[in-house]
């Protein structure tokens, strides 16, 4: 067919061939064609993202546009139904997946006789914005690594010297105008067969120019898995690659947990054990396996039509996966292997999916991984005009703070008491688990709400709706919030310490050994305290993460940050009040933080529906200033600072205008029977 015209009107007196103008509508690309050229052929004249599975055989109906009625100032023309062919059979005809309305055309099948105003619908995109998520997927335009197209190849004849690759090469340049380079080794067994089954019709799978999986007759579903392999759950999505959509969603408990809680523990495993990297490796890519069927199995996928699996994770959860030896990342320099990302075959990795690639994110140095790289593509500080702190809570903490022209990381090893662990009634955030938590100012008695239960615990019908319920613990955000209670309602000090000399105000205080406890809940043979011990864990934790974000702060010499994204599974449900209250985060307006759930799992998936994102994301790693806390001289000044609640230093105006801050207090000994130094909140402010 002929080459599109230069846009423009040839003048009344030049003698030219019958040329209709066609606008294509949202992008206003304008062209005048031959008359007879189809819509989609004009489409990918003009570079017009217009999909096409099947090649223009009317089989995929990814082609789909609405043509407009009217006249259009803008272009100068009048669109009528009849600058269109007729609908033809290949319509009337047509099957496929995606219903043709009746304000829609084919785009192979309907050819231009007129001028005429196509309006390409987002759901015809190639590039299409993802609209329906389980995750965040705010302005993530679709543009996957590998795409499906329909061949028809005819059949090869006696003294045909083309070779069954040469044949796919030739149909798919004449079909698609693709160019491929090579067929991937594994699937040269296959192509005889595949040719054969369906008479010549095949649809192929195509990656960076390499035809990478081949299947008989028409396949219309291209699959992809992101995951991110935390030290405590492996959580994965399932995403269809043409539309973006997430299939399926699921997560599971890392089983290397039976290896240690805390990733320090799993090294150290390795190190004392000869042979415990393989079985570390083994119990990683089971989980990933198993994870994968269950998505699978959710949305009613086979294995087969998976083309691509980004995972991510913390250094040491990425060393493993890809089998290297961890224990360099337990000492110091802290030294990977490799901070670039890795691609390979799902199989390298153990994992049964036949038709897979596998892409695992860049890390940023030993102690940041490929999961803060994810977060960072998810929130975008590197994007950011204003500065933007970043943390991912969890057993080890990582911390970006950023904007689009600096960007400074850190981890804190905060350990897994935020997650439960090292807490004398600390569980899993499970069914029954304490989530929730108040005390009345007055008579110090507490409130609570259950993972299962939407009702507090002073409301009736608590007690029959929690019967079946097993409430044996506090998970990881109900730890937090009661330490911050307890802290508002004067039972704690600044300091830390239980204050015993409430004892005869309430049964809640108990004496335990030479300090006190909190009586949190009872029922039964149940009681759950909160001890000295477990405040002192959470301060450490907490210490830890402040005095990393403090570090972070001095480097950029920045002193205040307005936004302030708690990322992971733990960060996800923390209140923001109560990261403000123990002095979490730095002080800052209470709207300017929020919880931003999975950002690692989230940017996985990112990551796997773009490959500008994921070369965004390579990029970001790249630029990010590490500070190393562990040879930081003012990590150990901030980590004493930041020991107190909210801090012993650090002012907190924000906080103190949304909540009401007990008179600073300190208990001159663990019995609570010394003096007790007290001064109001403003006296406290102007002292410091």
């Amino acid at each position: 067919m002929a080459a599109v015209a230069v846009a423009g009107r040839p003048s009344d007196a030049a003698v030219a061939p019958i040329m209709p103008r066609i606008v294509f509508t949202p992008t206003g690309r304008t062209a005048d064609v031959e008359a007879g050229v189809s819509v989609l052929d004009a489409a990918r004249r003009l570079g017009v993202d217009l999909d096409s599975v099947c090649g223009g055989r009317g089989i995929c109906g990814r082609c789909q546009v609405s043509p407009s009625d009217g006249s259009f100032a803008k272009w100068a023309i009048t669109s009528r139904p009849s600058a269109l062919t007729v609908v033809g059979d290949t319509e009337l005809s047509y099957k496929g997946r995606r219903p043709l309305d009746a304000n829609r055309r084919l785009g192979c099948a309907a050819h231009i006789v007129d001028d005429v105003v196509i309006d390409v619908p987002a759901d015809s995109q190639v590039h299409r914005q993802v609209v329906r998520k389980s995750v965040n997927l705010d302005d993530v335009i679709v543009d996957p690594l590998v795409s499906l197209l329909y061949l028809e190849v005819p059949a090869s004849i006696l003294g045909d010297a083309c070779s069954v690759v040469e044949s796919l090469s030739d149909a798919l340049a004449s079909s698609h105008g693709r160019t491929v380079s090579s067929i991937a080794f594994r699937l040269l067994p296959h192509v005889h067969r595949a040719l054969a089954a369906e008479g010549g019709a095949v649809t192929v799978a195509v990656e960076d120019g390499e035809i990478v999986a081949i299947w008989p007759g028409y396949v219309d579903v291209a699959v992809g898995i992101a995951v991110d392999i935390g030290s405590t759950t492996i959580a994965g999505h399932l995403c269809d690659l043409a539309t973006g959509e997430v299939l399926a969603s699921a997560g599971r408990m890392n089983p290397q947990i039976r290896f240690g809680e805390d990733l320090m523990s799993r090294v150290s495993y390795v190190m004392m054990n000869p042979g415990g990297e393989r079985e570390l490796t083994a119990a990683v890519r089971g989980a990933l396996d198993e994870l994968a069927s269950e998505l699978l199995a959710a949305a009613g996928i086979d294995r087969d039509f998976v083309a691509d699996v980004v995972v991510v994770g913390n250094p040491i959860m990425h060393h493993i996966v890809l089998g290297i030896d961890p224990t360099p990342l337990g000492m110091a320099p802290f030294t990977l292997a490799t901070s670039d990302a890795v691609h390979c075959r799902a199989s390298d990795l153990g994992l049964d999916l036949p038709n897979a690639s596998v892409y695992v994110g860049p890390c940023i140095a030993g102690h940041v991984g490929a999961d803060t790289t994810a977060a960072m593509l998810a929130e975008g500080p590197h994007r950011s005009v204003d500065w933007q702190l970043l943390v991912d809570v969890g057993t080890n903490a990582e911390i970006v703070l950023g904007n689009r022209d600096r960007q400074y990381a850190a981890s804190s090893p905060t350990g897994p008491a935020f997650e439960g662990a090292q807490i004398s009634c600390g569980q899993r955030a499970t069914a029954g688990a304490i989530e929730r938590v108040r005390i009345d100012r007055d008579t110090l008695e507490p409130r609570i709400k259950v993972i299962g239960c939407e009702l507090w615990s002073d409301e009736a019908g608590f007690a029959e709706a929690t019967a079946d319920l097993d409430i044996s613990g506090v998970c990881g955000s109900g730890i937090i919030e009661v330490i911050g209670e307890m802290y508002l309602s004067g039972v704690l000090v600044a300091d830390g310490t239980i204050d015993g000399s409430l004892v005869k105000r309430t049964p809640r205080l108990v004496a335990d050994g030479r300090t006190f406890s909190y009586v949190l809940y009872e029922r039964n043979e149940i009681r759950l305290s909160i001890t000295q011990n477990d405040v002192r864990a959470i301060q450490l934790a907490k210490a830890a993460l402040r005095a990393g974000i403090d570090l972070l702060l001095e480097h950029a010499g920045v002193a205040e940050v307005g936004d302030v994204r708690l990322a992971g599974a733990f960060g996800a449900h923390i209140d923001p009040l109560y990261a403000l209250v123990l002095g979490l985060v730095p002080d800052c307006p209470l709207p300017g933080v929020r919880a931003v759930g999975n950002a690692a799992g989230a940017g996985a998936v990112r990551a796997l529906l773009s490959r500008h994102l994921r070369q965004e994301m390579e990029a970001a790693a790249r630029k990010v200033t590490k500070i190393e806390t562990a040879t930081e001289p003012r990590f150990q000044e901030l980590f004493v600072a930041a020991m107190a609640i909210p801090h012993a230093t650090a002012p907190t105006p924000h906080l103190a205008a949304v909540t009401t801050l007990p008179e600073r207090a300190q208990v001159a000994n663990s019995a609570g029977r010394g003096s007790r130094r007290r001064r109001s909140q403003s006296t406290e402010e102007d002292v410091r």
